[in-house]
């Protein structure tokens, strides 16, 4: 850990002045936005990602943009600012056991009841779906369980906050070295390869799997215009950036939007313990809706 002298070393040879009170008011407005809470060791982080943004702006120091933000012409930046703050870690097949679960026993689960009420409606929701590893993954999943998938009326929400990600899972092109969790005979059946010129050789996801995904910006601290209800919402490593208080509500949301007897996957690092509410844990990580 840095000493006190250490640290103000560092701040002295940054290349922009940056207070902790500038600190202060960046995480107040990343809070108030995105529910995200920016603890003090995460200084360093805010400093390095918004220092592009000075540069790409021509400002010179961080209370210029400060100013930006705030003035009229903030709004335009906001999306910029909250793009640079968010994190996203992502990849094909993460936690693998949750594509299995669903495989295995979501969609059996649903089928058996769709066949009950005479309907052929099925709903996933990736809510934080970064870049689009995760959908792509769940669609895969669909794919592999149910081979007569184009016969339901089976959709993929995948929301974020970010939009550079969400163009990104709309382009549905990965560099290749992302591409390793995918299990090759999936990556034969739904993926094809191909060239780009900034990033060499590339995968990219086909009409199979991007037909069943909806790519949409939503603010889990806002409102949602969707209604539900989904069959299974994967909401995961997005938690661990909120306080309490803010969890709890929005689990409570996301178990509203499940049907009765619905799932909801969290991150690995993650445990609702208090704030479960109508859930009832399952097995790793994995949560059902209680009724």
């Amino acid at each position: 850990m840095a000493t006190l002298k250490e640290k103000k070393a560092l701040e002295t040879d940054r290349e922009f002045h940056f207070t902790d009170a500038d600190f202060h008011k960046l995480s107040k407005m990343v809070y108030e936005r995105t529910g995200i809470v920016l603890k003090d060791h995460k200084k360093n982080m805010v400093y390095g990602r918004i220092s592009r943004r000075l540069r790409q702006l021509d400002l010179d120091q961080f209370k210029d943009y400060l100013s930006l933000l705030e003035g009229q012409g903030g709004a335009a930046e906001i999306v910029n600012f909250v793009n640079a703050i968010t994190t996203n870690l992502t990849n094909f097949y993460r936690e693998a056991h949750h594509f299995e679960h669903l495989g295995k026993t979501v969609v059996p689960e649903a089928i058996e009841a769709m066949r009950e009420q005479g309907t052929r409606r099925f709903r996933v929701w990736s809510a934080g779906c970064s870049s689009g590893q995760e959908p792509y993954t769940i669609a895969m999943t669909l794919w592999e369980h149910i081979p007569a998938l184009a016969q339901y009326d089976a959709r993929i929400l995948a929301t974020d906050l970010d939009t550079n990600c969400l163009d990104r899972g709309r382009s549905g092109i990965y560099p290749m070295k992302q591409a390793d969790g995918i299990p090759s005979d999936c990556l034969k059946k739904y993926c094809q390869t191909g060239n780009d010129p900034e990033e060499g050789t590339v995968v990219m996801m086909g009409d199979k799997l991007k037909k069943l995904i909806a790519f949409k910006q939503l603010n889990l601290m806002g409102k949602w215009p969707m209604k539900g209800p989904f069959d299974a919402i994967f909401c995961r490593n997005v938690m661990i950036y909120f306080d309490n208080e803010t969890k709890a509500e929005l689990v409570r949301r996301l178990s509203a939007l499940l049907k009765p007897r619905g799932w909801l996957y969290i991150g690995h690092s993650e445990s609702l313990l208090s704030n479960a509410g109508d859930l009832e844990l399952q097995g790793r990580t994995v949560y059902r809706r209680k009724n």
